[in-house]
């Protein structure tokens, strides 16, 4: 099976308010006014500079993150993160370059911590269940993706990895209408289209498998022959004559 492994979030809101110091005090009581004004705007300034630097950092961590150098872009989250604890899109992508580095237990933990800052966000929700289903924890990754597509219903991506995750605890049916969603919101996702034909197979439904797997091949020619020939879900209808006519013909053709 064929699924996305993350939502990468590059927007990081600022904002910044500063007050005038207004005009020179004629009186004590009025200078001061005036020191805590002064005050004030240093702090506002402080602030200011420490949510440039976040926001540096957090760019400069997005850059190693696709770049694929994951390590310098958790450095460079957690130096965001030092100066700016609550934003949510950070931890995000912290999240992201824990889970490319296997830390997912930590991962999990990132993607919490920005769903407790903002539980709307649904790519978090969307990451966590990835993760969830790389470590085999099912029933949690459907609960996160339940939750991403409860805050965005078009996101077909965590409608397909539901869809997955539906497949491992071997609800087929509700399977098939999740991948069957999301070819209603996009219909040239190929990547539904295998995903059906695996959960068509491991139900011995060869007309089904045969019918989505060469949908998803003419989707997408060149991505699909070889993987189906080693893929473990077609493993029942491997040697069914429809299925190896079918994996030969677009052989041929590629």
């Amino acid at each position: 099976m064929v699924y996305w492994r993350w939502f990468k979030v590059t927007g990081f809101l600022t904002a910044l308010f500063l007050c005038s110091c207004g005009e020179v005090p004629s009186s004590p009581r009025q200078y001061s006014h005036q020191l805590i004004q002064e005050t004030n705007v240093a702090q506002l300034l402080t602030q200011a500079q420490d949510i440039q630097k976040a926001e540096d950092f957090f760019h400069q961590g997005n850059n190693w993150l696709n770049s694929h150098n994951y390590k310098e872009a958790l450095a460079a989250y957690d130096k965001a993160i030092a100066l700016k604890s609550k934003s949510a899109d950070v931890w995000i992508n912290r999240g992201n370059a824990l889970n490319a580095l296997h830390q997912y237990q930590n991962a999990i933990a990132s993607y919490t911590k920005a769903i407790t800052i903002n539980p709307e966000k649904h790519e978090a929700w969307f990451n966590k269940g990835n993760v969830l289903t790389a470590i085999q924890r099912h029933k949690e990754a459907l609960a996160a993706y339940d939750k991403a597509i409860a805050i965005k219903p078009d996101k077909h991506e965590a409608l397909i990895n539901r869809g997955i995750t539906l497949t491992k605890l071997q609800r087929y049916k509700e399977a098939i209408a999740s991948y069957d969603q999301a070819v209603d919101l996009q219909p040239n996702k190929h990547e539904a289209y295998y995903n059906k034909a695996c959960t068509y197979a491991l139900q011995n439904n060869v007309e089904l498998t045969v019918e989505n797997l060469q949908i998803a091949i003419q989707l997408s020619p060149g991505k699909y022959e070889k993987l189906a020939k080693s893929d473990p879900d077609f493993q029942k209808v491997r040697d069914n004559e429809r299925f190896q006519e079918l994996i030969l013909l677009t052989e041929a053709r590629v």
